[in-house]
């Protein structure tokens, strides 16, 4: 999806949505901070974004000047900024009612919502035609592919559709790595398409664990997560069954020459504390388990991807 397109879809989307009022949007800004800018660009969840791509960048063969490769992870992070400020734009009105977000700073009124889209707008297309002209074309089409998919598929389509919207929606935050891999290639191979899929197949445990004890927050604001619409016992059943898909997905690495024996042993072990957390989960009803296992969950993919950097330093990859 081009820059431009990207631009008036977006603005297609703020036109089907009810403007503030006149008072309310005179009033809000007036006390934002740099802080509250920041906060809508979901600097957590960058901050995953981030390494994982970056690690993708690195295992990448090949090499790629110091400062380019400093402008792709920084188009990477500011790619899943605008995504995070769009996101908190178009959910204003579900945050406003979630215990979780109704601190952000949208449905607590220290930023307009159309600064916020604006923000997220600007931030997205620079992010992707700066990642075109310094780095490669190819990198910036994953990103802007990036960047539409977790705003109109998953942010405006599946999120309030279906209990599948994570497992579906999770492929946006599984391109950063290949969008790295690409940055130093300018193209994909099997390599990168393995550590999209270790993300994408991490995600819906990772946040299945996270709803099942925010389940309440997401029956409020009508979103149709697993545990709201199948009930927690079918969601517990869900993570363990994705935790048991994963760990094969987790030594993949291994299996195709891009690591070796470290990140193997590594792999295996971080995947079997996975899978005792997702047992837990299903004999332990309490949230206290499921809290644990969110916890771990980031653990995990850190760890793993870690483990990646630290096989081909030690000169065990390819």
């Amino acid at each position: 999806m081009s820059p431009p397109a990207i631009s008036s879809a977006i603005e297609r989307q703020a036109a089907a949505l009810p403007p503030a009022s006149g008072r309310a949007a005179a009033t809000r800004d007036a006390g934002a901070t740099a802080g509250d800018y920041i906060a809508l660009l979901k600097p957590r969840v960058m901050s995953l974004v981030v390494f994982t791509g970056l690690v993708g960048l690195y295992l990448a063969p090949g090499s790629l000047h110091p400062f380019l490769a400093f402008i792709a992870v920084l188009c990477i992070a500011v790619g899943a900024g605008a995504s995070g400020a769009i996101n908190m734009w178009y959910d204003r009105d579900i945050d406003a009612v979630m215990a979780r977000t109704r601190g952000r700073p949208i449905p607590a009124g220290r930023i307009a919502p159309g600064n916020a889209l604006g923000f997220g707008a600007i931030l997205a297309v620079a992010a992707i035609v700066l990642m075109g002209i310094a780095v490669n074309w190819v990198a910036a089409g994953l990103l802007a592919l990036t960047i539409g998919f977790y705003v109109f598929v998953y942010t405006a389509w599946l999120k309030r559709r279906t209990p599948q919207n994570i497992v579906i929606g999770g492929a946006a935050g599984a391109f950063p790595p290949m969008i790295g891999w690409a940055a130093v290639t300018g193209d994909v191979t099997l390599a990168p398409v393995v550590l999209f899929l270790l993300v994408f197949m991490w995600t819906p445990p990772h946040f299945w664990a996270l709803a099942l004890y925010r389940a309440g927050d997401y029956a409020k604001a009508g979103v149709p997560m697993l545990p709201v619409v199948a009930g927690e016992r079918e969601t517990r059943r869900q993570i363990l069954i994705y935790t048991i898909l994963l760990a094969p997905v987790a030594l993949a690495p291994a299996y195709i020459g891009l690591s070796g024996p470290v990140y193997g042993a590594a792999a295996a072990a971080l995947s079997a504390g996975f899978l005792a957390h997702a047992w837990r989960v299903v004999v332990d009803r309490r949230d206290l388990a499921a809290k644990r296992m969110f916890g771990f969950s980031i653990a995990y993919l850190f760890g793993l991807f870690a483990m990646l950097v630290v096989d081909r330093a030690l000169g065990l990859g390819w």
